[in-house]
């Protein structure tokens, strides 16, 4: 695992320290346990048998057994805090990078990437680092002090062991890396089908109204069926692991007991320590099946390394510099000579050239053609995404020069997808300002035109709102969205085509209280709705990335060909409708 990712270990150091001091001490006695037995049996009960002695060694052989029992709980209780302290702390250090993302940023991974990251992926690295402090630190020990104890006993035995060793810890790790191009490719597929599980449950309503479920199921079991034949064929390598084992270790036993046996009949050795030697091998063979278990979890965390450390070094695109400023002076705006593009420089131009000076206080309504780069000209002046060429200036300061704490916090912005999160309507509206009293939260939910339904809910404002507010209309949803913006007083608001699911006449409610209620927060609408946006102080029109038109509803009537085509296609087609 990488450099990176063991930075989150942090305050869990000492846990993953003591961890394997005690599984050395645990090995310490494991490895003493057999010699005692070979002395039970070839002093203790040689001859007529010495009761005294097989009861004095019988007690130290149970008090080695108990600490052994000992120091491998506190041994595996240590481990297991340490890996799930680091787990925690990868979460928490993934979690918090990609709240200083910039869209560009997460543009870079998919959701359902970022969901496998922080769960099936830091659960590999958890369990492999777990288990490598553990068994990685028993294993070379335990091999390393039984190969002594078996040279001491018998030089023969121990020369087999010498041979095997390397020959099966080179067959184990041949089949672990094999198997590893298999898990790889695993978790690109897990993203695959997490990303189709959460498109199925966020589209549930669609997928109903289309009656479409055979086919989503149909679809959710292929890439099932993709992860089940990758998982099978990585499992049909690690598969030999276990008989290759199980051969080698009957092998070396049947060697080591005709070795033994000679060697006994000889009188150049007892049974006991044949016995022991036998128990010395046996521990030997079970350490390198400990690491070729654990090779193999090492390998397949190392894929999830590898992608929980894209996240951890992605560069936030947009950073503070060291004096920002952090005071937001009005809502003037000022786009000078704008040029955005998604792709970044030398890529297909969104906006192009955009020159716009907006005042404090006034109301700006921008209309335009889908595609025409309403969404993407409004995005940049809470500093969403940066500009290409060019600057955006609020209060007469860049935007790049501006805190993004402070900028955000007197920019509110309600976007196309609104968003609402699990729990009560007093806590969604007040993300707008966590401090803010209940009288304040029904004072904007009024000026949104939402008391009056809120109200009629069983439990008013204690509602509950479900996961992503399917219990709400799409024009409530709306309402209580421009609420939480206006509770946190912002010097500009920017609502994007947000009040397209209410009917006119809450529309021009709300107007109005902005008009009353906020006459000097700058506002920028974007509408389809020529109704929206007809009082407008100035009204923008917006065409393949440029301004095509500015002024207000009566001059572009005279002087816009695009505006004037909207305006006549909605009203007069309205008129003639009533008729």
């Amino acid at each position: 695992m990488k450099r990176t990712i063991f930075q989150s270990i942090r305050e869990y150091k000492k846990q993953s320290i003591l961890a394997p001091v005690f599984v050395v001490l645990e090995v310490l006695m494991e490895v003493l346990i057999p010699l005692q037995m070979a002395k039970i049996i070839d002093v203790g009960m040689a001859g007529d048998g010495n009761l005294p002695y097989i009861i004095k060694m019988g007690i130290i052989l149970v008090v080695m057994a108990m600490l052994a029992l000992i120091f491998g709980a506190v041994a595996g209780r240590l481990a297991a805090q340490a890996g799930a302290g680091f787990a925690k702390n990868l979460r928490h250090d993934i979690f918090y990078k990609i709240q200083d993302f910039s869209f560009h940023n997460i543009d870079h991974f998919s959701t359902s990437g970022l969901v496998t990251r922080m769960t099936t992926d830091i659960t590999n690295v958890q369990m492999a680092y777990m288990m490598t402090i553990r068994l990685m630190a028993r294993a070379p020990i335990m091999i390393i002090l039984s190969l002594i104890m078996t040279l001491t006993i018998n030089a023969q035995i121990a020369l087999i062991l010498l041979i095997t060793i390397p020959i099966l810890g080179g067959i184990l790790i041949f089949i672990a890396k094999k198997a590893h191009p298999h898990f790889i490719k695993v978790f690109d597929e897990y993203d695959v089908l997490n990303n189709s599980v959460q498109e199925n449950v966020n589209a549930s309503r669609v997928v109903k109204a289309y009656v479409r479920e055979d086919y989503e199921i149909e679809k959710f079991h292929g890439i099932s069926k993709v992860v089940f034949n990758l998982f099978t064929k990585a499992e049909k390598i690690v598969a030999w692991n276990s008989p290759v084992m199980q051969f080698t270790m009957y092998a070396v036993v049947l060697l080591m007991v005709l070795i033994g046996g000679k060697s006994i009949i000889f009188q150049t050795m007892e049974t006991g320590e044949l016995t022991s030697v036998i128990v010395y091998a046996l521990q030997i063979l079970m350490s390198l099946m400990m690491v070729s278990f654990v090779f193999v979890m090492i390998m397949i965390a190392e894929a999830s390394a590898d992608r929980i450390k894209e996240v951890l070094n992605e560069v936030p695109e947009m950073q503070n510099q060291p004096n920002a400023q952090k005071t937001v002076k009005n809502g003037d705006i000022d786009f000078d000579h704008v040029d955005f593009s998604y792709a970044g420089e030398g890529g297909n131009l969104s906006l192009k050239d955009v020159n716009l000076h907006i005042k404090s206080g006034q109301t700006i309504g921008i209309i335009g053609g889908t595609g025409s780069a309403k969404s993407t000209l409004v995005q940049l002046v809470p500093r969403l995404y940066d500009v290409t060429k060019g600057s955006v200036k609020v209060g007469g300061v860049d935007v790049r020069e501006y805190d993004l704490e402070a900028l955000r916090d007197q920019v509110s912005m309600v976007l196309q997808k609104n968003v609402l999160f699990t729990g009560t309507i007093y806590d969604n509206i007040r993300w707008g300002d966590e401090n803010a009293s209940n009288e304040e939260v029904q004072r904007v939910c009024k000026l949104a035109q939402a008391d009056g339904f809120v109200q009629e809910f069983p439990r008013g404002y204690q509602t509950k709102i479900v996961q992503g507010g399917n219990n709400v209309s799409g024009g409530q949803k709306q309402r209580l969205c421009i609420a939480r913006a206006l509770l946190k007083k912002p010097k500009i608001l920017i609502l994007d085509d947000s009040t397209s699911a209410v009917d006119t006449k809450t529309d021009a409610l709300i107007r109005k209280a902005f008009r009353e209620e906020i006459p000097n927060t700058t506002k920028i609408i974007i509408a389809q709705r020529i109704s929206s946006i007809e009082d407008a102080d100035q009204i923008i029109v917006m065409d393949d990335g440029k301004i095509n038109g500015i002024g207000t509803s009566e001059e572009l009537l005279k002087t816009n060909e695009i505006y004037r085509e909207v305006y006549l296609s909605q009203v007069k087609g309205g008129e003639d409708d009533e008729k």
